[in-house]
């Protein structure tokens, strides 16, 4: 995580937490050729996220960052948006909700168990350092770490 993260997620995640909603990331990269500083939110009520939920964290997180100025002055590009339907499950809660459902699976290079590096699979358990799906009709435990990106599958 880099130190603008850090420094952002520190300050913001209770903002965001007192305004009835939960942080679920902040990425900081180039995007179009300009830094883009993006804040991700959630909410479990009223069907999630609306505009009007992003519109009041930007204004609620606006000042206090710029006052922290965590990028040194140099210029970005504040965003706040929902983290989408196919965003990665990264906390407990994104794994909790997603137990027996259908998961793309990205990893960094096949394993024994696995031929190729994307696959879709069924999630059957996790914990802090592992990931077990049901692939081909068998129980297939990873561990987090080889694992690129692991998310909800959208199916049509």
């Amino acid at each position: 995580m880099s130190k603008v993260v850090e420094r952002v997620t520190e300050l913001i995640a209770p903002i965001i937490e007192a305004n009835g909603m939960e942080l679920v990331d902040v990425t900081y990269k180039k995007e179009y050729g300009n830094m883009a500083l993006t804040v991700y939110i959630d909410k479990d009520e009223d069907g999630g996220v609306s505009l009007n939920d992003c519109e009041l964290v930007h204004r609620a997180i606006d000042e206090p960052l710029d006052a922290l100025d965590p990028t040194d002055g140099a210029a970005y590009t504040l965003n706040v948006s929902s983290p989408g339907l196919d965003r990665p499950l990264k906390r407990e809660k994104d794994f909790v909700k997603n137990v027996g459902k259908k998961v793309d699976v990205s990893l960094y290079k096949p394993n024994e168990n696995v031929k190729d590096k994307r696959f879709e699979a069924v999630l059957k358990a996790f914990d802090e350092k592992s990931v077990t799906v049901e692939y081909n009709s068998k129980n297939i435990t990873l561990n987090k770490e080889d694992i690129a990106v692991i998310k909800q599958a959208i199916e049509f």
